[in-house]
C-alpha cells in the first residue's frame, strides 16, 4: 500500500510539474509576442520620424540667388556724353610758284572728334575759300582745289570723302555717316591754286574756312 501511496504522489508531481512548465511557456510566448508586436510599432514610428524630418529639409533648403523674397539692388550709372568738334591747322604754307603754274601742299592734319556718344552718330564737314589777295592783286577763291586724300578712322563711322573746286560758298568734303558712339576721322587735305599767267608777284594770302555739323 505504501509503495502505491509513493506512486500515486510521484505521478500526481509530475502532472502538476508538466501543468507549470505549460503555463510559464505560455506566458513566455505571450510576452515576446507582445514585445514583437511593441518593436514593429517602434520601427515603424522611428521610419515614419525619419521620412517627415527629411521632408521638413526639402521644404527648407534655400533657393538659388534671385529666388522670390530674396532682397535685390536697383543699380544705375551713366554714360557721359561731350560734344562735336574739328581742330585744323592755324596756318599753312601752299610754297610759290612761277605765274601760269600750280602751287600745291598739304595744309595739315584736320580732325572730327565726335563724343556725343550717339546711337546714330552722323556729321558734315564743310570748306569755304576766300580769294587770294596780295595788295590790290587778287586771284579768285574759285582758282583753287581742296583734294582730301586719305582718311583715318576711330570708333564706328563710315567717312565719304569729297573733292571740290573752293569758293567763297561752303561745300561738303566729308561726310560721317553709320556712326555709333564716339568716333573721330582725320585727314591731311591738299589745296592746290592755279596761278594765272599774268598773276601779279608777291606774297598772296587767303583764308580757308572749314566747319563740322
Amino acid at each position: 500500500m505504501a509503495e502505491r501511496r509513493v506512486r500515486r504522489l510521484a505521478e500526481t508531481g509530475r502532472a502538476r510539474l508538466s501543468d507549470a512548465t505549460s503555463t510559464d511557456m505560455s506566458a513566455v510566448n505571450q510576452r515576446v509576442r507582445r514585445r514583437a508586436a511593441t518593436s514593429g510599432v517602434v520601427v515603424r514610428s522611428r521610419i515614419l520620424a525619419v521620412a517627415a524630418a527629411a521632408a521638413a529639409l526639402v521644404v527648407v533648403q534655400p533657393g538659388p540667388a534671385g529666388a522670390a523674397g530674396d532682397p535685390s539692388t536697383t543699380e544705375t550709372f551713366t554714360v557721359t556724353s561731350g560734344a562735336l568738334t574739328l581742330t585744323v591747322p592755324a596756318s599753312a604754307n601752299l610754297g610759290s610758284g612761277a605765274p601760269g603754274t600750280v602751287i600745291s601742299a598739304p595744309i595739315g592734319p584736320c580732325t572730327v572728334t565726335d563724343d556725343r556718344a550717339l546711337l546714330s552718330a552722323s556729321w558734315t564737314v564743310t570748306a569755304a575759300e576766300t580769294d587770294f589777295v596780295n595788295g590790290t592783286a587778287t586771284i579768285p577763291a574759285t582758282n583753287a582745289t581742296y583734294t582730301v586724300g586719305s582718311v583715318t578712322t576711330t570708333g564706328t563711322i563710315t567717312v565719304t570723302p569729297t573733292n571740290v573746286t573752293l569758293s567763297n560758298t561752303a561745300q561738303t568734303v566729308l561726310t560721317g555717316t553709320a556712326g555709333v558712339g564716339d568716333n573721330t576721322a582725320s585727314w591731311d587735305p591738299t589745296i592746290s591754286v592755279n596761278v594765272p599767267a599774268g598773276a601779279v608777284g608777291g606774297t598772296y594770302t587767303g583764308t580757308l574756312t572749314q566747319s563740322v555739323a
